[in-house]
């Protein structure tokens, strides 16, 4: 049951529940830290069962996104949002701009984006009642789809992985299961099919599927369960989270755990784990955080020449965890959360030495405004 111990425990700044009956709208807007700015992270629909397993859900998310953003760089603070609900059967227009007026309402102390079972199209509902939202088409001055960034950020982060594991950068003749075939995978299916990969996936969806093959032509497809089973050089987990855990560790027969899942372990000792089975595990939060990247730079003014350099960046900064890892002797993910709270810690005393405390500010986006304003 939520209550406010899960807050302190977490260190969450705020939490949001937001509702309007007259479109079935149920929202959870979840704000961890603003140390470094605005909690940035992107709005996810989904069926839970319960509104337990959706404040769990909102709480691990938007914790992972302040050290995504930490971690990459970025002058953001975490946040993330789920919305209840069948995104087959609940998705409307009345919905999506109900919930942008409610991000409207708090007055850029978080800042949305897409997420899981969100796209561009409700995004631009959102943007007619909002300015608080990135990933708008680029005709309305925005980013787009960030799902190619995404790809394009762990496609670097495998190239570091197999540095680390190989001594080359190169995938060609490497062996990846990935799991999910949906926008990010695809994206990722096909850098790894164009730089010499062989590409053995699985999803539920069979619309997925069939898109998948037409991307990644030398795509074979294994069952749902069996991909664990494939004897392969990397696996790439690519849908929902918690797939490296006490059922699947043991099955996996790879060198490397590298995808664009968020919160890949089921539980932090799996880390060790890995670490312990010679497997190198690549920091998820880092190396899928090229979508993030990507929507990031709306502020400042959009370009895909900034976006791609930015995103870029996660191959060096990948190996540079590698390094603490070794370095400390410790798995990836502490390396990776070590990096991460370094920056926030250094900040926060910034902040109490010269400002006294710290207040996210409200970012508004030049020389764009939203649909209802235009």
């Amino acid at each position: 049951m939520f209550d406010f111990e899960t807050l302190y425990s977490e260190g969450h700044e705020e939490v949001v529940f937001f509702s309007d009956p007259s479109c079935n709208l149920k929202a959870i807007v979840a704000i961890h830290d603003t140390t470094l700015g605005p909690a940035l992270g992107g709005t996810r629909m989904w069926p839970y069962a319960s509104m337990d397993e959706a404040v769990t859900d909102v709480l691990r998310l938007s914790k992972g996104m302040t050290y995504k953003n930490a971690v990459s760089g970025l002058n953001l603070g975490g946040g993330k949002a789920v919305i209840i609900g069948d995104p087959q059967k609940d998705k409307s227009e009345a919905l999506f701009r109900s919930y942008g007026k409610f991000i409207e309402s708090l007055n850029g102390r978080y800042i949305t984006a897409e997420d899981v079972n969100i796209g561009v199209e409700d995004i631009e509902h959102m943007f007619t009642e909002t300015n608080y939202v990135t990933g708008v088409s680029q005709t309305h001055g925005g980013s787009g789809n960030p799902s190619p960034y995404t790809a394009r950020g762990v496609f670097r982060g495998i190239e570091a992985s197999c540095t680390q594991v190989f001594g080359e950068r190169s995938v060609k003749d490497k062996v990846v299961a990935l799991q999910g075939a949906g926008s990010v995978g695809r994206y990722l299916g096909e850098l790894l099919y164009k730089s010499g990969a062989k590409v053995f996936f699985t999803d539920i969806n069979k619309k997925n599927i069939e898109l998948f093959k037409e991307m990644v032509p030398n795509a074979e497809l294994v069952g749902v369960d069996d991909i664990y089973d494939v004897d392969c050089d990397i696996y790439a987990p690519c849908a929902l989270g918690a797939t490296v855990n006490d059922n699947t560790i043991e099955r996996l027969k790879c060198k490397i755990v590298a995808g664009a899942a968020n919160n890949q372990l089921a539980e932090k000792r799996h880390g060790d784990i890995l670490k312990e089975k010679g497997v190198l595990y690549a920091p998820d939060y880092l190396i899928n955080a090229g979508g993030v990247m990507n929507v990031s730079i709306e502020f400042e003014g959009w370009s895909d020449t900034k976006a791609t350099r930015m995103v870029d960046t996660i191959y060096d900064t990948t190996m540079k965890i590698f390094q603490i890892s070794e370095e400390q002797n410790i798995p990836v993910y502490k390396a990776t959360d070590v990096l991460a709270e370094s920056r926030l810690t250094s900040i926060k005393n910034i902040q109490g030495k010269y400002l006294g405390s710290n207040q996210a500010k409200n970012h508004r986006f030049p020389g764009r405004k939203t649909l209802a304003e235009q």
